[in-house]
């Protein structure tokens, strides 16, 4: 048994390895200076949850077996100041993973995109082969209680590979630390312009990466993508197998997208291209560890998706509402156009909001040119106070409107206007499509689903 205090315990990955580890029988504490749900509820449930915010020193004391520091923590965060001072050992939450999966075959799932689906579909595919596997997963899956599992048992470890930086004192991406045996790339799209300020120095990320595969490892990586494939035409010495993958076989009838695969077809829950090409790169990795087509496909016919991505949250006979954590220019393109195929005959109306700071940079603003080309109606929605927090300089309505390049594109920065706007829109036969990586300014997402559909 050992004492954990977690420094920024509210973090999606940080609080469910807070939760792993005090299943295991290891005492937990933590600090944050605001948690929101589902981490709040999360951490209420196991009696884990800070009584009050803000962070403390004194909590800090000599008893302490180590620290682990989240990404949220600043560098000058004073509880991170008295653990240096009284020299406990300090890990990020990669690194703490690593430490755990180090004699496991480590299967990590790198990309701008795709990372979170394709690492469910895997997880979801071993549980039902009952592989035993330890795992980590940024979205909350069904039939899974916490999204980090450690056990010293299981010969695998599945890790979703974040390319966003470690920690504040230790400025490497996430996915370098892993050091995979089996890998992904699903796909390279430029992204955090506040920590890769040019597309090349991104795009390096990647290569290093491949560069931290054990020796005669294995790389999957979607061939779709010329970035991607110019990439890993690049000479790795240490790869023993590289194979891409591209967009399967496929047939849409009646809303229901089906794979086919040796002159079978298999209906699925999921659908859109970008979830086809996920849909390959978790076959291969199956493939690799000895699961056969017919019993991945077979499999995969259950499974649902992960939480907030592309996710059916309500529907009635004329409408159908999503919500998705798209927020990236390739993300909103790949969700709207996957959405249009499968309900070719409905209109479409598709609401998304700036929200991370490179989304909310004048800078990158130009890379969403085309991004909400597909709705038959767009919203886009920012909030001036983010801006601010995020110290920015202020966007305009129109500046948005010209990087989106739509001329009947509708910006709002009032969160209580886009959802009166949303609601008196003429539905008939509709899909709304709600796509962010925050809450639209506070509107309650699943409230304004039914009332949509009521």
């Amino acid at each position: 048994m050992q004492h954990y205090h977690f420094i920024a315990i509210g973090g999606s990955a940080m609080h469910n390895l807070a939760i792993a580890l005090f299943k295991q029988g290891n005492i937990i504490s933590g600090s944050d200076d605001e948690i929101f749900d589902p981490s709040k509820s999360r951490l209420q449930k196991y009696d884990l949850l800070p009584s009050k915010y803000g962070w403390y020193p004194e909590k800090i004391t000599k008893e302490l077996d180590g620290v682990v520091l989240g990404m949220h923590a600043k560098k000058d965060n004073p509880e991170l100041a008295r653990a240096r001072e009284l020299k406990i050992p300090i890990y990020s939450y990669p690194e703490f993973l690593y430490n755990h999966a180090k004699n496991k075959t480590r299967i990590v799932i790198g990309g701008s995109h795709g990372k979170t689906s394709t690492t469910a579909m895997i997880l979801h595919v071993l549980q039902h082969k009952n592989i035993d596997t330890d795992y980590m997963v940024g979205a909350q899956l069904d039939g899974f209680d916490t999204m980090v599992r450690l056990t010293d048992k299981a010969k695998y470890m599945v890790l979703e590979g974040d390319e966003y930086l470690t920690s504040p004192i230790d400025l490497r991406p996430k996915f370098h630390l892993y050091k995979p045996h089996i890998a992904v790339i699903t796909g390279i799209a430029w992204d955090h312009i506040n920590v890769f300020p040019t597309f090349e120095f991104y795009t390096n990320q990647f290569r290093i990466f491949i560069n931290k595969i054990e020796d005669n490892g294995a790389l999957f990586y979607c061939s779709e993508d010329s970035d991607v494939d110019n990439l890993v035409k690049e000479e790795y010495p240490n790869i023993g197998k590289k194979q891409g993958y591209h967009t399967p076989e496929y047939s849409i009838s009646n809303g229901v997208t089906s794979v086919h695969d040796n002159n079978t077809k298999y209906a699925l829950k999921i659908f859109g291209k970008h979830n086809l090409l996920n849909l390959q790169a978790a076959r291969l990795v199956c493939n690799e560890i000895g699961i056969s087509n017919h019993d991945f496909y077979s499999t995969m016919k259950s499974f649902k998706g992960a939480s907030n991505r592309l996710e059916k949250i309500a529907e009635n006979k004329d409408v159908t509402v999503f919500k998705d954590f798209a927020h990236a220019p390739s993300k909103l393109k790949a969700t709207t156009k996957a959405i249009k195929e499968q309900f070719p005959d409905r209109k479409i109306i598709a609401a998304m909001e700036l929200h991370t700071y490179s989304s909310l940079n004048a800078k990158f603003l130009s890379q969403y040119k085309g991004a909400m080309d597909t709705p038959n109606k767009a919203f886009v929605y920012y909030n001036n106070h983010a801006i601010t927090l995020k110290r920015l300089e202020p966007i305009s309505h129109q500046q948005v409107k010209n990087a989106f390049d739509r001329e009947d594109l509708q910006v709002y920065t009032e969160s209580d206007v886009l959802r009166k706007n949303i609601v008196e829109e003429n539905m008939g036969k509709t899909v709304v499509l709600l796509m962010s990586s925050g809450n639209f300014g506070g509107i309650d997402l699943q409230q304004l689903a039914d009332e949509l559909t009521k």
